[in-house]
C-alpha cells in the first residue's frame, strides 16, 4: 500500500520506491530504501511526516505516493 494511506504510529517496512533514478538515490541516502523501516508519524492531505532512523522527514503527496510499504 502507498505510505499515504498507511496507519499512523506504526513501524512499516518499505517494499518498493517507485521514483526515478536521482530521486530514488536521494531517498536511499536519507534512509528510505527497499527493506528499511520507517514510522509514519502523521499525514495530512497526502503529505506525510516519517521517522527515519533518528530523524524526521516530511514528504509531499506526489513523492509519498511512490513509496509502497507493508
Amino acid at each position: 500500500m502507498p505510505i499515504t494511506i498507511a496507519p499512523c504510529g506504526r513501524e512499516l517496512e518499505v517494499r518498493k520506491v517507485g521514483a526515478d533514478g536521482q530521486v530514488k538515490k536521494h531517498l536511499r541516502e536519507l534512509g528510505i530504501a527497499e527493506g528499511s523501516k520507517v514510522t509514519l508519524l502523521s499525514q495530512s492531505g497526502g503529505n506525510v511526516i516519517l521517522i527515519v532512523k533518528e530523524g524526521r522527514l516530511c514528504l509531499d503527496r506526489s513523492l509519498a505516493g511512490k513509496i509502497l510499504v507493508a
